[in-house]
């Protein structure tokens, strides 16, 4: 890849921070973390400080702290004598996090049977509603915003503070892999509805009580999501 020159590399790609009720740290943060997300800023791009604080209009400060906590979510590198770079994909690295993923989203399935009542049970099937919906319509940024509703109300019912932080974290690490996952034109077209089946299977099994079958949906899941994510990655995605 061409390393980019000392000017202005990224025009119209991130955008200058506007007037908002959110905390101008929150609002960087959130612009360039979803500039990485969704591909924007690509995978090697440097992040060169005085060129962030021309085009989002904020001072180095808080360009520096953003980039830290992006280090932190696993988004930002920091090479020696070359600064902040996008973090690539690393095929090692995404097969270790979907293992990890695997084992705690299908703890938090069986947690949800053993802690969640009616109401976290309810409030889970709109989730899935409104993600089965948000599938048919075809837009991956909709698609990632309900599916990530969902599991914020798995994680609620699952009544675990230190499982939800810790699939806090590791959701902030594999979200580039899951935009990839939903956006890239080369997506298996069977894997929408395998991934709707999938997570309905999952509420039926929590629906029913049972803890062994809603954990073991889960992983399985989160596995066909994986090898998705590995076909795509293999084929130079």
């Amino acid at each position: 890849m061409t390393e980019p020159s000392s000017q202005t590399q990224h025009p119209g790609v991130i955008s200058a921070i506007q007037k908002s009720p959110a905390p101008l740290r929150r609002q960087v943060l959130d612009e360039l973390r979803q500039s990485i997300i969704s591909g924007r800023l690509e995978p090697g791009a440097r992040l060169v400080e005085r060129e962030l604080v021309g085009m989002m209009g904020v001072s180095r400060t808080v360009i520096r702290e953003a980039l830290r906590q992006l280090e932190t979510e696993g988004l930002v590198a920091i090479i020696p004598n070359k600064g902040p770079v996008v973090r690539k994909l690393s095929l090692e690295e995404a097969r270790d996090l979907y293992s990890i993923r695997a084992v705690l989203e299908g703890l938090a399935a069986r947690l949800f049977v053993e802690n969640g009542d009616s109401a976290h049970v309810e409030k889970l099937e709109q989730a899935l509603e409104d993600t089965a919906e948000a599938y048919w319509g075809g837009d991956p940024g909709r698609i990632l915003e309900t599916k990530n509703r969902f599991y914020d109300v798995l994680f609620e019912g699952a009544g675990s503070e230190t499982l939800s932080s810790m699939i806090g974290l590791l959701h902030m690490r594999i979200r580039r892999w899951r935009a990839l996952g939903l956006g890239h034109p080369k997506r298996s077209p069977e894997r929408s509805k395998e991934s709707i089946d999938g997570l309905w299977g999952v509420l039926e099994a929590i629906r029913e009580r049972d803890a062994d079958l809603a954990e073991r949906t889960m992983r399985d899941e989160v596995r066909r999501a994986s090898a998705e994510v590995m076909r795509l990655l293999a084929d130079g995605a």
